[in-house]
């Protein structure tokens, strides 16, 4: 199905596509085409924390990348991709790679922004695993000719990050 984006739109926050065949279908930002779920939605039951057994010595430095990472718009329920960097000096505990990875998955149908669900990535790792210092990176693909790279960074003891809260 080959779609159209129809700016003369029905409604000021209606968007109209239109099909090859002409059929059109219309979503505005609250309903969406696709379906989708809110930031609310993302299960951070998910995560879970290892034992970190080094805690004593120079800090070590644990990163994962992924170039698999997506999204939903939550204004038009199209995808958006990123490469995710994950960058952490670890307290006593480790995030667990397999829970990561279903976290990660979690998140692709949620209708969340770029700069929403980098800091809620941060907020949730933080709060798995309390890292002694942590940064997220969301480095997304051009949408609309603009490159968009977020990065959201935590440090024990000078960044309480409680204050972000989820929409309800």
């Amino acid at each position: 199905l080959a779609l159209q984006l129809d700016c003369r739109s029905k409604a000021k926050d209606q968007l109209w596509w239109k099909s090859k065949g002409g059929e059109g279908l219309s979503a505005t930002p609250s309903e969406g085409l696709f379906t989708r779920q809110g930031e609310e939605a993302i299960r951070t039951d998910l995560l879970e924390a290892i034992p970190f057994d080094y805690t004593s010595g120079p800090p070590t430095e644990v990163v994962y990348e992924t170039e698999e990472f997506t999204s939903v718009c939550p204004w038009t329920g199209l995808p958006d991709f990123a490469h995710l960097t994950i960058k952490y000096i670890p307290g006593e505990k480790l995030v667990e790679l397999k829970s990561l990875k279903y976290y990660i998955i979690e998140v692709r149908n949620r209708g969340i922004f770029y700069e929403h669900v980098t800091n809620q990535i941060l907020d949730d790792l933080v709060a798995a695993c309390q890292p002694r210092r942590m940064t997220v990176v969301g480095d997304f693909s051009v949408r609309g000719g603009i490159k968009t790279t977020v990065t959201a960074s935590y440090s024990a003891g000078k960044l309480k990050r409680s204050n972000i809260k989820r929409k309800t």
